[in-house]
Order: structure tokens, then C-alpha cells, then sequence
């Protein structure tokens, strides 16, 4: 036995060891302001926004997203496929047991030839306890491999379901920053329409009055219409966010109305982003490490499927007692046993095994890469959220500085207008412009968030910070 046992250290197929990923040192994309490559915490990247709406939303999609569901629904079975692999190292003990009332045949061939008593039992009872028991010795690490690239299919398995909470976060934060930036928009543009309103009735008064002219009043009148359309786009926006977080939340569509249908200003970004540095991404992001994982699973099935040339050896037995009456059922003359190794080796098969573990490297290099695909998109994607939100922030205060400047073009226009110095359609042209840059002003608000909730995406993050998420990393450990 302890020759078989140290037979364990020969496990056929190639060892696995983690691929190294060729990562640049730093960023190569303008950073916008705040933003610095000191290392992220795991805090939740969403409390930074100061928002309590959004931690609760967030708090409870965690807690009852169905898409989560499903990933954590795909772990147990994959926990289960590990737990099965394990098992099947160890040996497989069968009971049984049975009551039988047999009868013989009277002219088979070895009782036929025997003179026997005209009293001989051709009818009897048999009773019958036994153990089987049949042990495969992993000689040659088959079953090591298998087990191995469960564990790492396990572990993938986590990963996927961290995957699917950095998407989960992100849409819950993404709807409702669009929410509340639409909401912003139509505060504008219900102001806007009111104050065109007001324009409207006063330049037709203007022109009964003979101090106004007709195209005054028909441009006026197309301005006010240009303002009434811009509104339900809005609205259907923001109803539509409302409904994908309600779904999100793994509620009926209607559900978040009342709650979410109060006004509140968009969700500022933190003064601060600290993104880390480009090797975070290989620790940080989960598609990143389940590439990683399902890579080491397909390098063990090479060894698996390796395996497949050599023989099995196993060890087989089985004990019990045997009798044809109650009454001596346990006597020591009733017990039979046995025990004996057998051998059983495919020693001609035509290569179908050397096909196989052909078949199983390719399998293992398309992994390699995959993961080496994974980790470049992981750093095209954060390289573009990096760039986005560093030029939505100059957009933005370019909008900011044009708004400005059109309030003081207007208040200007509206002093010429009443003096008779400029004519209305100078005042239409500068209304127009506040108008569009006032709304342009308002969406920027809104995409500096979404940029910024991209690039924590991007990043990988907020995985780490819940509690089920810790859990499930400290049981995957190595």
C-alpha cells in the first residue's frame, strides 16, 4: 500500500502554470482631473458618488437580481461536478442484500447425471448480505487531473458570477444616472417652454399692438413647438429608466415609479478616481481571472485525456455470508469473501487516444488565447473610459463657459430688443442658443457620471466589496 500510495506523484500531462500577460507600466490616455493611478481600494466604488438612493438600489439588486441568480445557480452545479471529482479518487463500496426462493431444474445436465435421493431439495430458500467493492488506483494521475480541472472550473465559475455583479452594478448605476440627468433635462425644458410661452403671447400682443410683425409671431410661435417636442422623448426616457431598474431589482416594470418619480440633481463623480495601475486589471477584473481559470481546466484535461494510454489498475473485493436457512445465516461456514487486483489496458486502439489529446491541446491553446484576448480588451476598454471621461470633463466646461456667455448674450438682447436697437430675430438667434446649450450643458452632467461609472466597470470593481463576493474568493483559494 504505500508503494500504491506514492505512485500519486505521477501524474502524466503538462503542470500548469499562469500565463504571463505583457501589460504596459502606466496609462497611455490623458487623465482627466482627480483621476491617479494610486492603487484602488475595495471600497464600493458607487458610495463615492454620496448618493442614497443609488446604495440602496444597488443594495438591493444584489440581494435579488436574476441574472445573479442564474451565475450563482451555474456555481452550485459547478461546486457539485468538483465534489463529484473528488469522490471519484476514492474507492466505491456497494451493499446488497436479498431474500430468494429458488427452484432447480430437475433435467439439467449436472443434476441429470447424479443418482440423487428421491427427497433432494430442488426447491430452497437462498439469503444473501454481501459488500462489493472496487477501488482504481490513479496510478498514473488521471483522476488528479480531473479533479484538478474541476476545481478550476469551480473557481471559473466564481469568477463568472463576480462578472456578472460588475454588470449588474454598472446598469443599476448607469439607468439611474440617466434617470436623474433626464429628469434635469426636463426641468429645462419645462422652464424653457414656460418662458417661451410667455414670449409667444407677448409678441402677438406686440403685433395687434402694430409694434410687432407677423414673422416675429410665426417664428416665436415655431420656437414654443421646437420646445414641446423636445419633452417627450424625455419623458419616455426617463420612464424607461425607471422600468430597467424595477427589472433589475427583479420587480414588475411599474414597481420604482412612485419611489424614483421625485426629482434629484444627477450624481457627482468624486473629486478623487484612483484607477490603479494597468497590472490591477489581471487581480481586479473577473473576466480576466475566469480566463485565467478556464485555462487551467483545459491544460488538466491534457492530462486526463493522457491518461487514456496507460492501463488502470484497480483493486476489487466483496464479503458477505450466504445461506439457504435463518437458522445458520451467520455461522462462519456461511461467509464467502474475495479480493484481487485486475488490470485493464486498451492496448490497440487505432490512435483514437493520441487523436484525443491532440484534440485537447488545441482546446488548451484557443484558451491560452482567449486570455490573452481577455486581458487585451480588458485594457482597450479601460484605456477608451479613461480618455472619455478626461474629454467629457473638458466638453463640459467648455458647455459650462458657452452657457455663461449666451445668458449674458440674452440679457444683452432682451435691453437692445426693448431700446429698438436690434430687431427680434437677433433675440430668437440668442434664445435658441441658451436653449440648446443649457440642454447640451445638462446631458454633459449627466456623461461625465456614465463615463465615470464606464471606467469603474472598465476597472473591474465593486465585486470585492460585498460580502458574498469575499466569501466565495476565500473558499476558491488555492
Amino acid at each position: 500500500m504505500v508503494g500504491i500510495a506514492g505512485t500519486a506523484g505521477c501524474v502524466v500531462g503538462p503542470d500548469y502554470h499562469s500565463p504571463r500577460a505583457d501589460v504596459p507600466a502606466a496609462w497611455i490616455s490623458p487623465t482627466a482631473d482627480g483621476v491617479t493611478d494610486r492603487a484602488v481600494t475595495p471600497e464600493s466604488w458607487w458610495a463615492s458618488f454620496n448618493d442614497v438612493e443609488l446604495d440602496s438600489l444597488i443594495q438591493r439588486a444584489a440581494r435579488s437580481n436574476l441574472d445573479l441568480r442564474v451565475a450563482e445557480a451555474r456555481l452550485r452545479q459547478a461546486r457539485a461536478v468538483r465534489a463529484g471529482s473528488a469522490a471519484d479518487l476514492g474507492p466505491e463500496v456497494d451493499a446488497s442484500g436479498s431474500a430468494l426462493r429458488q427452484l432447480q431444474s430437475h433435467n439439467q445436465p449436472f443434476f441429470g447425471a447424479l443418482p440423487l435421493p428421491p427427497n433432494f431439495p430442488f426447491e430452497y430458500n437462498v439469503y444473501q448480505v454481501g459488500f462489493d467493492a472496487s477501488w482504481e488506483i490513479d496510478l498514473f494521475g488521471g483522476k488528479h487531473r480531473a479533479l484538478e480541472a474541476a476545481n478550476a472550473e469551480w473557481q471559473g465559475a466564481i469568477e463568472a458570477r463576480n462578472d456578472a455583479m460588475v454588470s449588474l452594478l454598472a446598469e443599476v448605476a448607469r439607468n439611474y444616472v440617466e434617470l436623474r440627468g433626464n429628469q434635469q433635462r426636463l426641468g429645462i425644458a419645462q422652464r424653457d417652454l414656460k418662458i417661451q410661452q410667455e414670449a409667444t403671447e407677448l409678441n402677438r400682443a406686440r403685433f395687434q399692438g402694430g409694434v410687432a410683425t407677423e414673422l416675429d409671431v410665426t417664428r416665436e410661435a415655431a420656437l414654443l413647438a421646437a420646445q414641446q417636442a423636445a419633452i417627450p422623448p424625455l419623458e419616455t426616457s426617463m420612464r424607461a429608466a425607471m422600468y430597467a431598474l424595477a427589472v433589475l431589482l427583479a420587480q414588475p416594470p411599474g414597481e420604482l415609479v412612485a419611489e424614483l418619480s421625485r426629482v434629484e440633481s444627477v450624481p457627482q463623480p468624486p473629486p478623487r478616481v484612483p484607477i490603479g495601475l494597468p497590472s490591477d486589471l489581471l487581480r481586479r477584473r473577473p473576466d480576466v481571472r475566469r480566463a485565467e481559470r478556464q485555462l487551467a481546466a483545459e491544460t488538466a484535461r491534457i492530462g486526463v485525456a493522457k491518461a487514456e494510454w496507460f492501463p488502470k489498475i484497480s483493486l476489487t473485493g466483496d464479503a458477505g455470508i450466504e445461506s439457504v436457512s435463518l437458522g445458520n445465516w451467520f455461522d462462519p461456514g456461511s461467509r464467502f469473501w474475495s479480493i484481487g487486483p485486475s488490470v485493464q489496458w486498451n492496448a490497440l486502439d487505432f490512435g483514437r487516444v493520441r487523436a484525443q489529446v491532440r484534440a485537447q491541446t488545441a482546446v488548451q491553446e484557443a484558451a491560452l488565447a482567449t486570455y490573452e484576448r481577455t486581458v487585451l480588451v480588458s485594457l482597450q476598454e479601460t484605456e477608451n473610459t479613461i480618455v472619455a471621461y478626461a474629454e467629457e470633463q473638458n466638453r463640459h466646461r467648455a458647455l459650462a463657459d458657452e452657457v455663461a456667455n449666451n445668458r449674458r448674450s440674452l440679457d444683452m438682447a432682451d435691453s437692445l430688443y426693448a431700446a429698438g436697437r436690434v430687431n427680434f430675430l437677433d433675440v430668437l438667434d440668442v434664445r435658441r442658443s441658451l436653449y440648446q446649450s443649457d440642454d447640451l450643458l445638462a446631458a454633459s452632467d449627466q456623461a461625465v457620471s456614465l463615463d465615470l461609472i464606464a471606467l469603474y466597470k472598465a476597472l473591474g470593481g465593486g465585486w470585492e466589496s460585498l460580502p458574498q463576493a469575499q466569501a466565495l474568493a476565500t473558499a476558491a483559494a488555492p
